[in-house]
């Protein structure tokens, strides 16, 4: 259970409707098998003890008689397990008949929550034999004929002593398709996985309704879900049960099973990731009171360490699909130019000027700023576009800054900063073979000296072309590069900068397109220092390690809050393959220092829209000291 993965089992036995013994044996061998892959938690279906489809045999004394025995069985045959089972039966309750979720755990019955909202509309009329539980809160002391220690019956927590950020409860089936479920209270009673055995039987565009429910409902509750569907063996005298089993989190799918089938899929639930969530959303535990007749069981899970299943992205800020990677990024730059469109309205601005070296950053940045000149019905020749060469320029960068400038219609001007610099140097006797960062940052800050006063020149703002990575690792010179009017890309992490521009070049035509995909094919690079043989020779990630691994640390360090050591964990994970695990603990210690000695330049930074999830605007979501150590946070 180290880092807080729970590995949870969705379960469809092959059943026969009204055989209670032939059920047993295939749920406890269900059971079984979760457990041998290290699940903690076995969801089955409804009522899958008896089967859902029994009809008029509910009312039959030796169905029910038959059921409470099975269930018996499966506790004792699961009494040396490390899981959590949970499975469905009919269940009797003074004059009431129950549809209840089961809870077992080594033998012990845990407890018994029973379905609430009962159906009876359509195919369904299960208010023919059973009641609502809605609103129950006694004891079960009789089962199989025999008296038994009270066992807790209505809405129950079953919490975890050793992890407690474990905590179980239940909505059976039609639960799930209200409009009120009872998972939302049981969520923020302290539930972090829901169960759901369930018998949703099928038909045409159920499923992708049924997907859109489990999702949605993990993500208003931040929980795990674990669905499990009836299949194979109910009746289809009437209906058709597919099995279609889910685990998700928060809104993402982890598991789905394919329909038509039995069996059992698992996945891992990172329920301290959940915890964390709802801490971060202060509006999460103040959206409903929490239900002081809900009841905590207590149990104990033996942890260890599981071997990870389930994928994480290397790019966390990339949609993985080709059709959601479009749409984001038009979303994105829409948002973008969006953001300065309102400034330059605001302040009646018709002009922007913006420093273009040639790379990605500054490519992005005169994009935005064209959509949003555009947007404004502005002409593009207020868009005034500074190429700066000095020591590092090479010629690459040079004529793709020009021939964008072209492409788009823009006015451009080239100024070459190198005689500006060498008086600059002979001010502050430097010499110039000295290339530290005096070098570096002379030409840095001349270049943001030439973009304000050519803004004051034309009565325009200057547009910032730093992004989400480099204020992260604080790369830029302070009050260099670092500072502007409106700063497009400051929520724009370098992994999808490249992604943004690769959308645009596939939008664009001829020269255009052939400049942005040259660009695409530049190295990175803040050219401060003199080319090699023509060629650049200042490689960013040479320097401060590939971004791709530091957008990744910081989406999980800013977005979860995950410890250092469990990012390097699941970084090993998904950079497998791809860099030595030194490397990627070598990165990530970079990237920790550097995030927290660089905070001063993220307290002052420019205002700039937030278009994703991560930002560092000490104005928006990200408020740090400045002298903040970081002694604690190194792995």
């Amino acid at each position: 259970m180290k880092d807080g993965f729970i590995r949870c089992a969705a379960c469809t036995p092959e059943i026969r409707a009204a055989d209670c013994s032939a059920n047993t044996e295939r749920i406890i061998e269900l059971i079984k098998q979760a457990e041998a892959e290290q699940c903690s938690l076995a969801v089955l279906p409804e009522l899958c003890i008896t089967g859902y489809t029994c009809g008029d045999l509910f009312s039959s004394q030796r169905l029910l008689d038959a059921a409470e025995e099975c269930l018996m069985k499966i506790a004792a045959a699961t009494e040396d397990l490390n899981i959590v089972a949970v499975v469905g039966l009919p269940l009797r309750y003074g004059s009431k008949l129950l549809n209840c979720a089961a809870f077992l755990h080594m033998g012990r019955l845990l407890g018994f929550v029973p379905k609430e909202n009962i159906p009876n509309y359509s195919e369904f009329y299960e208010a023919r034999h059973f009641a609502s539980g809605r609103n129950i809160c006694g004891n079960i002391t009789r089962l199989a004929g025999r008296a038994v220690d009270p066992i807790p019956l209505g809405r129950l927590l079953f919490c975890c002593e050793n992890i407690p950020e474990f905590v179980i409860s239940a909505e059976i089936c039609e639960d799930l398709w209200v409009p009120c479920p009872p998972s939302a209270q049981l969520s923020i009673s302290g539930a972090t996985v829901i169960c759901n055995p369930s018998a949703s039987d099928e038909v045409v565009g159920k499923s992708d309704y049924r997907r859109q429910l489990v999702t949605s409902q993990s993500a208003s509750c931040i929980c795990g879900y674990v669905y499990a569907d009836a299949g194979f063996g109910e009746s289809s005298q009437d209906l058709v049960f597919s099995g279609h089993n889910f685990i998700a989190e928060n809104g993402t799918v982890l598991a789905e099973s394919k329909r038509f089938t039995t069996g059992m899929i698992f996945s891992e639930i990172d329920v301290k990731r959940i915890a964390a969530e709802r801490r971060r959303m202060g509006t999460f535990s103040g959206s409903i009171n929490e239900d002081a007749s809900v009841r905590r069981i207590a149990f104990a899970i033996a942890g260890g360490e599981l071997t990870l299943t389930r994928s994480f992205c290397k790019t966390p800020f990339v949609p993985q699909s080709k059709e959601k990677l479009a749409e984001r990024c038009e979303d994105i730059l829409s948002m973008q130019a969006t953001g300065l469109a309102v400034r330059l309205k605001h302040i009646g601005c018709k002009s922007a000027v913006i420093g273009l070296s040639g790379g990605l950053d500054s490519t992005l940045a005169l994009i935005v700023t064209v959509r949003a000149f555009d947007m404004l019905g502005l002409d593009r020749t207020g868009i005034t576009a500074v190429t700066m060469p000095c020591f590092g320029t090479t010629k690459r960068t040079k004529s793709n800054a020009c021939c964008l400038a072209e492409a788009y219609g823009v006015s451009f001007r080239d100024i070459n900063i190198s005689a500006a610099v060498r008086q600059h140097f002979a001010d502050i006797g430097h010499n110039e073979d000295d290339h530290s960062v005096v070098y570096e940052n002379s030409q840095a800050r001349e270049r943001t000296q030439l973009l304000m006063d050519i803004a004051n020149q034309t009565n325009g703002i200057v547009i910032g072309t730093g992004d989400l990575s480099e204020l992260a690792l604080g790369w830029a010179t302070y009050n260099g590069d670092h500072m502007s009017m409106y700063a497009v890309n400051a929520s724009i992490p370098k992994t999808l900068v490249r992604h943004l521009t690769a959308y645009q070049a596939d939008c664009s035509e001829g020269i255009l397109r052939d400049t942005l995909l040259d660009i695409l094919d530049t190295p990175v690079s803040p050219e401060l220092l003199p080319p090699e043989n023509g060629e650049i020779s200042q490689k960013t990630e040479d320097l401060v390690g590939p971004y791709e691994l530091h957008d990744f640390f910081l989406y999980y360090t800013v977005r979860l809050g995950f410890e250092p050591e469990k990012i390097l964990r699941l970084a090993k994970l998904a950079f497998k393959g791809d860099y030595e695990e030194e490397v990627i603990e070598k990165w990530l210690k970079t990237f920790i220092r550097r995030f927290f000695t660089q905070q001063f330049k993220r307290s002052c930074m420019p205002d700039a829209p937030k278009v994703g999830s991560v930002t560092l605007s000490p104005r928006g979501d990200w408020r740090m000291p400045s002298d903040a150590s970081f002694a604690d946070f190194m792995i």
